[in-house]
């Protein structure tokens, strides 16, 4: 690593800069519009232990039984886009974040199918659509917090701060549409639970480790379009 490179990281490191209008910044700009896409129609499935309600009835248990173990097992699916949004917060910064966000919301709505159930502008009357204006002001929430610094503290907090945001307006706008359309409660809620359920402490987990991994991209890149 040269003297230069290395003064250049340091400064980043102890100032924590935002980008300058480039034309690195706008191509980064752009491929994180796509990488909302992305992240848009990738699946994660995995399994992992649970501590169910009714954990104290199987003390007894054999858990050599695979369907005792089972009980204790949870299976998902989980999309992963809230974590890439908050990745674009870390990377870009407020200003190419919002503009990364508003690109992909543009083309869902005039350009390309881009969105998880489809796109143009009848997608605003989607229950789910909510969550997705939602990008916008959890992005400049993150980018805000993190104007101070980089630290894990600040991180935890924007990762928080932006996570809630997006649920928060989701259920909101969901409830709005669910009004206009008349919908019942009982589908009401059973689709909150499902969008907003426990996917939230994933968006939590997954989302600050986004943050993490977006800390050091942010400071591989800085030196080519910073």
């Amino acid at each position: 690593m040269t003297k230069r490179v290395e003064q250049q990281l340091n400064k980043f490191r102890y100032k924590n800069q935002p980008l300058r209008l480039t034309l690195g910044a706008l191509v980064l700009t752009g491929l994180c519009s796509f990488l909302i896409v992305i992240a848009t129609f990738t699946q994660f499935d995995f399994n992992h232990f649970i501590l169910p309600f009714d954990a104290f009835s199987y003390v007894d248990a054999n858990f050599k039984n695979p369907a005792v173990m089972a009980h204790f097992i949870k299976h998902y699916r989980y999309i992963p886009q809230i974590p890439a949004i908050i990745f674009i917060a870390v990377l870009l910064g407020r200003r190419f974040g919002i503009a990364s966000v508003l690109i992909y919301i543009l083309t869902g709505l005039f350009l390309a199918p881009v969105f998880a159930l489809g796109g143009g502008l009848e997608y605003v009357f989607q229950y789910g659509f909510g969550y997705i204006l939602a990008y916008i002001p959890a992005v400049f929430f993150a980018g805000s917090i993190l104007r101070s610094g980089l630290t894990y503290i600040n991180m935890a907090q924007a990762t928080l701060v932006s996570v809630v945001t997006i649920h928060l307006f989701g259920i909101l706008y969901m409830l709005f549409i669910a009004t206009l359309q008349k919908e019942n409660s009982a589908m009401i809620l059973g689709w909150i639970s499902a969008q907003s359920g426990v996917k939230i402490l994933y968006d939590l987990l997954f989302g600050f480790l986004a943050m993490i991994l977006a800390k050091f991209t942010k400071k591989i890149l800085w030196v080519a379009i910073g």
